[in-house]
């Protein structure tokens, strides 16, 4: 039996078969497959002139483009529209590969169906961002990305401003910019039936309780040693790694978590 999934975004429904995919109304369980060679072939023929060559690429690499746009489901966008950006993205893939470069055109494809995805989703938020703020977001990622390469590791924030060389602020506030919005009404958690929403975790400022706790947490902060008032500033407000404050302290990295586990136990207490 078929194995059907169903996904349903507010207005559109998707329908994924094992081996089919309808989207566009295109049947992509019937779309040709290109091997390397046809492909290069038809790249030289379409960079001559041929028209049917161009079009003829463009329909054996569709399966390219549905493999990209299955990576941003999920963000509440219709399935099609995506679709038919990365297909904007193929064309120009196509239209701009070099045939004498020794990659598959694959290789070179997928990161412009990427681009020009990302950058439709980036210009089509709901909440409206300035194109400085968006650009910015967009070269943190990138940003990012080298980073994450270099060092193995997921960089902090201050380390991709130091990147940018742009202030610490000004890259939260980008990468804020570009984070989806969600629904007060979606569930966060979920038992028994009983749900908890986004609108449940909501406080209230003009709860008294709120003064309250802040009093407890400023008296229960003094409390704590200087070393450990430190590495909880280090730790959550400037979001250094363990690592990163045992060597700015001097103290090895197991000294720090176990004065970081103390020091939330005293103020928890």
């Amino acid at each position: 039996m078929v194995k059907i999934i169903l996904i349903k975004k507010l207005s559109e429904a998707v329908y994924i078969y094992t081996g089919k995919v309808d989207i566009c109304g295109i049947d992509t369980s019937k779309l040709p497959r290109l091997k390397d060679k046809e492909t290069n072939e038809l790249l030289k023929k379409a960079r001559a002139g041929d028209n049917n060559a161009r079009n003829e690429l463009i329909n054996g690499n569709l399966r390219l483009v549905l493999s990209v746009v299955k990576r941003f489901w999920g963000r509440g966008e219709n399935p099609d529209d995506l679709f038919q950006v990365g297909c904007i993205g193929l064309i120009k893939a196509i239209d701009n590969f070099d045939l004498s470069l020794n990659v598959c055109f694959s290789t070179y494809g997928c990161p412009m169906i990427i681009g020009e995805i990302r950058r439709y989703l980036r210009d089509n938020n709901s909440i409206k961002i300035s194109r400085s703020i968006k650009d910015t977001a967009y070269k943190a990622m990138q940003a990012k990305e080298k980073l994450i390469i270099k060092t193995k590791r997921e960089p902090t924030v201050s380390e991709i401003a130091e990147e940018m060389g742009i202030p610490r602020e000004d890259v939260v506030v980008a990468l804020e910019s570009i984070v989806d919005p969600i629904s007060l009404y979606e569930p966060v958690f979920s038992e028994n039936g009983d749900s908890v929403y986004v609108l449940d975790q909501i406080g209230d400022k003009n709860d008294d309780s709120n003064w309250l706790c802040e009093i407890s947490m400023r008296d229960a902060i003094s409390r704590l040693s200087s070393r450990e008032r430190n590495i909880l500033s280090l730790r959550f407000i400037k979001g250094k790694t363990q690592m990163e404050v045992s060597n700015e302290i001097g103290i090895s990295q197991a000294q720090v978590s176990r004065l970081e586990k103390n020091a939330i136990d005293k103020i928890k207490n």
